[in-house]
């Protein structure tokens, strides 16, 4: 079958196997050859695409879960969503996640996927407990920071290269509210946005939407966003319906000249240098995941994501840099944003380091 990441680029022809148990996965995992384990499908370029690809979206199933530590055992297949749906309402929310909600566990720990708050709490295996693997020569191992280290390690942020994660141990965190107190900060240049950053460096949560297009003494003008879970309100996940996008969108239609108008428009939708509001907890940290088939906005060609990481000390000039490189080329995108790094963790090829890292959607030319 012809299969893609979520950027719709590369699609290849590859060979699926979809295991409805670990003991399915563990045998496909051994005779398939070439092989690579996919969740759901929302890395970008080729992580997940192989000779053959092992499915593990069956894997789906609770296993225990301890109220009184938030240690929830799981199969690598559970949606983040599906943790959402089912312990928001009883006061626990998910350590670290990143930007979309439709990720599965064992994807989260193989990207060692980072969020809004990785300044403070680092990476989501950071989180992990412990974890099932399925290796190629060694069979099933239970591994953590202090059992076969090495391979927890290697397997953290390792793609799914050292086997296949059939389940895992996560720590969730207590909350009190499903709401977030929401702060939103303009930032006239890119300077004026890192040193807001630095400013709130204690919020729990930050991020930065970028202009990539702007120029001069606008370049790298922002929209700063900061997060705190509330003390008080109801725990509810959310039930607003989604928006769809139906059909892939003519190539035409973004171009150099329609993102920067949208990203004029975005920029100066905040009409003061500050607002603060309330809002539900999937407004703030999944926007795009209202809009179903989002990454057809960019065409049948698809797109690729280019995500860089700096170190603080180069930070300023580096960006900067990045996006006067960007701005001549004209190859903006209206989806570019910007976090804060804490320290590295101890695994082997996570991305984050200490710094920034910008991440940036370009579209494909048909």
């Amino acid at each position: 079958m012809r299969l893609s990441g979520w950027g719709n680029y590369p699609v290849v022809d590859v060979m699926t196997v979809t295991p409805r148990n670990s003991n399915e996965a563990t045998l496909a995992l051994n005779n398939a050859g070439s092989v690579i384990p996919r969740g759901m499908g929302r890395s970008y370029g080729d992580s997940a695409l192989a000779a053959c690809v092992v499915e593990t979206r069956n894997l789906d199933n609770f296993l225990a879960f301890d109220d009184s530590t938030g240690e929830l055992r799981c199969a690598a297949g559970i949606s983040l969503a599906s943790i959402l749906d089912i312990f928001v309402p009883r006061g626990w929310f998910l350590p670290v996640t990143p930007g979309t909600k439709f990720v599965s566990v064992g994807g989260a720990i193989a990207s060692d996927v980072h969020g809004k708050n990785h300044h403070l709490e680092g990476s989501f295996t950071d989180h992990i407990v412990t974890m099932t693997v399925a290796t190629p020569s060694k069979g099933v191992l239970d591994c953590s920071p202090s059992k076969y280290a090495d391979l927890f390690h290697a397997t953290s942020g390792g793609m799914g290269l050292t086997g296949l994660i059939l389940e895992a141990t996560l720590k969730l965190k207590r909350i009190r509210s499903s709401h977030i107190d929401a702060t939103s900060l303009k930032a006239k240049n890119l300077e004026e946005a890192l040193d807001l950053f630095n400013i709130h460096h204690n919020a729990s949560y930050s991020v930065a939407w970028i202009d990539c297009l702007s120029s001069g003494k606008s370049l790298g003008r922002s929209i700063i966003s900061l997060g705190e879970h509330m003390d008080h309100g109801d725990l509810c996940t959310t039930t607003r319906p989604k928006l769809q996008v139906p059909f892939y969108m003519p190539g035409i239609l973004l171009n150099r000249h329609s993102i920067k108008a949208f990203n004029t428009l975005y920029f100066h939708r905040l009409q003061h240098s500050k607002k603060v509001n309330q809002i539900h907890y999937d407004s703030f940290f999944y926007p795009l995941d209202k809009i179903s088939n989002w990454n057809r906005l960019y065409g049948k060609a698809g797109f690729v994501q280019y995500q860089f990481a700096l170190p603080t000390a180069a930070g300023l000039d580096g960006i900067r840099m990045i996006l006067q490189r960007i701005v001549k080329s004209g190859r903006g995108s209206f989806l570019a944003v910007l976090k804060v790094l804490g320290d590295r963790n101890r695994n082997l090829l996570s991305f984050p380091l200490k710094g920034y890292t910008l991440a940036i959607d370009f579209k494909m030319d048909s």
